[in-house]
């Protein structure tokens, strides 16, 4: 609650840009020639979960002490094994890394949708980096200059980890094929792609100081992706493999607002959800906000 209502002029903002773009398309697609009637004014809804693979990337830490640049650090996703506990209890679902989609298709081949994609990154532990800058009056036995240094990622000098989680907040354009159907049943592929913004709760420790971890406002990302899936009826499941880049300029590390951190970095993401199809419903030509 804390966080909505430290960013509601930015998530209004988002939601605004959401249902204005709708009703925009709305209108062009409704312009253009007839439609045969199937998916058009069809909402759908779906849950699921994915694994996610990271380039390596350089990270800049700046404080009030210190300005160092890591090169090349390494990291992985981190997953909930696979239990009923934590997949299927009600209290535990956002645990897990997971996709949540709501869309609308515009006609037969187009939707538009608003997600959420929570990922996980996790610096790894005791990799050996080169560091280059300076750390003074840390308290650590870190203080120095450094200028292409070795250095091996000690917990005690830094831990980071984006775990609750690397949340990329998204809007997308997806077009829709249908390859095969007999029935009830059809097998359906789309592409597309977008865009939205990055809210991170990152679990940081570093040279000494408190842990932190509070959702936060750090970058942007852009992403494209395929899927394929099996529909019965109003019920789909589906696969998707989605890849983009995620650029965060404003990481919180501390509790110190002047302690920031950037980095940018590639990511490939391999998604399985469940869904349903909900309507078709009828919408409205304009939009007021």
């Amino acid at each position: 609650m804390k966080i909505i209502i430290k960013h509601y002029k930015k998530i209004l903002l988002i939601v605004s840009l959401f249902l204005n773009t709708f009703a925009i398309t709305q209108e062009l697609t409704e312009s253009t020639t007839s439609i045969e009637k199937g998916k058009k004014g069809t909402f759908y809804v779906y849950w699921g979960w994915n694994r996610s693979l990271y380039t390596n990337s350089d990270i800049s830490f700046k404080g009030p002490n210190y300005d160092f640049t890591l090169e090349k650090v390494a990291a992985t996703d981190r997953q909930s094994p696979l239990s009923a506990e934590v997949y299927l209890n009600t209290s535990n679902f956002t645990i897990p890394q997971y996709n949540f989609r709501i869309g609308y298709y515009l006609n037969d081949n187009f939707s538009i949708s608003l997600g959420a994609d929570h990922m996980k990154y996790v610096m790894k532990d005791y990799q050996l980096v080169k560091i280059n800058g300076v750390i003074s009056n840390s308290g650590t036995d870190y203080d120095r200059n450094y200028s292409n240094a070795d250095l091996n990622m000690n917990p005690q000098f830094l831990k980071f980890e984006h775990t609750d989680g690397l949340n990329y907040l998204n809007v997308e354009v997806r077009r829709h094929h249908q390859l095969f159907q007999r029935k009830s049943i059809s097998i359906n592929l789309s592409e597309g792609g977008g865009g939205g913004i990055i809210m991170p709760r990152t679990n940081t420790t570093l040279l000494g100081n408190p842990r932190y971890d509070q959702f936060h406002l750090a970058g942007y990302g852009l992403a494209a992706l395929a899927a394929i899936n099996i529909t019965y009826k109003r019920f789909f499941l589906q696969t998707e493999l989605k890849g983009g880049f995620i650029d965060l300029p404003s990481i919180r590390t501390t509790m110190f607002a002047d302690d920031k951190a950037k980095q940018n970095f590639w990511f490939v993401q391999s998604n399985i959800v469940l869904g349903v199809l909900i309507g078709p419903f009828k919408c409205a030509k304009k939009i007021i906000l």
